[in-house]
């Protein structure tokens, strides 16, 4: 079984996407980060499972779009650490 570890800068995008849509449905936020956190549990066992972010075409720079939303995370030997989480109307920027 593979390590998941949350970079900071994903648990506040979940946050942050969590406080956005709770504006309209307190219940939806919810479900929409329980998603977030199940997907990327898959990981665990299977960490090949998403798909290379096309931006990047690295293979250990990979994504899970759960609904919509992009959960992009690298493989590192031993570990899956988890970038960061956003709209997937976006592209990802690498600033």
């Amino acid at each position: 079984m593979t390590r998941v570890v949350w970079a900071p800068q994903a648990i506040e995008d979940v946050e942050t996407i969590r406080a956005y849509v709770a504006r309209d449905s307190p219940h939806l936020a919810e479900l929409v980060a329980e998603r977030i956190f199940t997907d990327v549990t898959r990981l665990e066992e299977h960490p090949l499972s998403g798909r290379v972010v096309p931006e990047i075409g690295h293979e250990s720079i990979r994504e899970i779009v759960q609904g919509n939303y992009r959960i992009v995370y690298r493989l590192r030997p031993d570990t899956i650490e988890v970038v960061t989480v956003f709209h997937g109307a976006r592209l990802l920027r690498l600033d």
